[in-house]
């Protein structure tokens, strides 16, 4: 199988089909005013430098040039859905996850027992550390005998971007767009590297859930984790908004493109009307320096809108 990137794989499609035509539903932006705001920070939009020139950046990402960009304001979760929070939407509605329907998700090798790993068929071509694992979902997130027993305050992951648009709209709110992500991300502090500034270990401590040690072979767990953290871990931004960096990837409302915010608007910007991926930011549990540095404020990928991954999540955002 064939995967994007290395951050987070995509969902092949079925044996003798062609890629999808660019999806072309226009990516209108709904404005939503009926979600509670319990745990929704005000945003209070203006104007904010968006992008990166970062070198070490990847070109194919698009993260440059820096612009001027202005949002109205809006109201933004404080952390990803979680578990507890998606299951409360399950119960509600029956809603099944595209997971769920395709029978499968992936799952980062090391999260596999022997036994699991022996029944592994396929692994991403080039990133063969990400599993294809009958039965992982959001409820069993490495797959049969795995379980969120322990984990009801931890982001909702093996969810795909229209799960993640379905919750949104239950919950009577959207997801943000690319760049309303980024000017809450960077939590009123302008072009740094980090949600918290340009150091990575300011005195000497964590702020984000990402890798440490040897890629993709040996963690050594200095930050507390191996896996998900608890939603409200770590310190928040400036704007009160928890693990914008590593943790997991979340979906924004916006298709992928590398250039098109180049001539795009800049005003309130959606992305451009069509697309065959979806916009993912702020990196994963699993994003080291050595292979991908994308926990940076600025940098951004993308996946299928089908696609499912044991390091992928999403926040909601509400208009004022």
């Amino acid at each position: 199988m064939e995967g994007q990137s290395c951050c987070s794989p995509m969902r092949p499609a079925a044996p003798g089909d062609s890629p999808p035509p660019p999806a072309a539903d226009g990516n209108p932006l709904r404005r939503v005013r009926t979600g509670a705001l319990d745990g929704m920070p005000l945003i209070p939009g203006g104007e904010f430098l968006m992008g990166s020139a970062d070198a070490d950046g990847w070109p194919a990402d698009g993260e440059g040039p820096v612009r001027a960009v202005t949002l109205q304001p809006f109201h933004l979760d404080a952390c990803c859905v979680t578990n507890e929070q998606f299951n409360a939407f399950v119960n509600a509605t029956g809603y099944r996850t595209e997971a769920e329907r395709f029978g499968w998700s992936f799952v980062f090798h090391l999260f596999l027992t022997p036994e699991q790993l022996a029944r592994v068929t396929q692994r991403v071509v080039g990133s063969e550390w990400w599993c294809r694992v009958e039965g992982a979902g959001w409820r069993h997130p490495e797959g049969p005998g795995s379980h969120i027993k322990q984990r009801w305050d931890h982001p909702v992951v093996h969810v795909s971007w229209s799960d993640a648009a379905a919750y949104a709209a239950w919950a009577g709110k959207r997801l943000p767009t690319e760049a309303e992500w980024e000017c809450a991300a960077r939590g009123g502090l302008v072009q740094k590297r980090f949600a918290w500034g340009d150091e990575l270990l300011p005195d000497g401590r964590h702020r984000c859930n990402i890798w440490q040690g040897t890629f993709p072979t040996h963690n050594t767990v200095e930050d507390g984790y191996v896996g998900t953290a608890p939603a409200r871990s770590f310190k928040p931004n400036g704007y009160g908004l928890f693990n914008v960096a590593g943790n997991v990837w979340e979906w924004c409302h916006d298709w992928f493109s590398a250039d098109f915010h180049v001539t795009g608007p800049q005003g309130d910007p959606a992305g451009p009307p069509t697309g065959r991926h979806r916009v993912i930011r702020g990196g994963s549990y699993l994003c080291h320096h050595s292979y991908c540095n994308r926990y940076r404020v600025g940098a951004r990928t993308a996946n299928t809108p089908d696609s499912s991954t044991g390091n992928t999540g999403f926040r909601c955002a509400r208009d004022v």
